[in-house]
């Protein structure tokens, strides 16, 4: 076990010196949620330090093999199954997107519990891997950073939406006794 572990050790060592020329692109990926040093490097590795074979996110996710299946005929929907793509990518952001859900406060955790119980664990996971991928290669074409807008951006939206509907109601002839009660007296 020792053995291995240094092998490990060593393998480790020599990829973070190889791609210590694209350190800035590994430590925008690594802020994502889900992902990680260790799983920046592989994507890194797959598709390139600019991801510039691929013109655009949805190529990338293309081929990658996350984005939605459309086999359709004579207007006959019969599969939304997923294209094959690169199997290792495509295990490195499936397991990326489980991590990402499971990290609180982020907008996967969110999406998370919208949609899985309309689709499904495995359907909704494949979701957010789809998000994952884009959002990777928006920050590799673009050189952008990661931006969280997780529940303090929802919670504000709510804080908004709820001040407008207030504003509605008053409009309407409601009297409104406090902000935080959700009770409207017509006047």
């Amino acid at each position: 076990m020792e053995l291995i572990d240094k092998q490990i050790a060593q393998l480790d060592q020599e990829l973070a010196d190889l791609l210590r020329p694209y350190q800035d692109q590994v430590e925008r990926l690594a802020e994502v949620p889900g992902l990680g040093v260790d799983s920046a490097q592989q994507i890194i590795a797959q598709v390139g330090a600019t991801a510039a074979t691929f013109p655009s996110e949805g190529d990338l996710s293309s081929w990658v093999g996350v984005c939605p299946g459309d086999d359709e005929t004579a207007g006959v929907s019969r599969s939304h199954r997923s294209p094959k793509g690169n199997r290792p990518m495509r295990r490195i952001l499936n397991q990326a997107a489980n991590a990402a859900v499971q990290q609180k406060g982020s907008i996967f955790e969110l999406l998370y519990r919208r949609y899985v119980p309309r689709l499904g664990h495995n359907p909704t996971i494949g979701l957010i891997a789809h998000r994952l991928c884009r959002l990777i290669g928006k920050i590799l074409h673009q050189g952008v950073r990661y931006q969280e807008r997780g529940p303090t951006v929802s919670w504000k939206s709510k804080q908004r939406r709820a001040a407008r509907m207030i504003r509605e109601l008053r409009s309407l002839g409601y009297r409104i006794e406090a902000a935080n009660s959700q009770s409207a007296v017509p006047a």
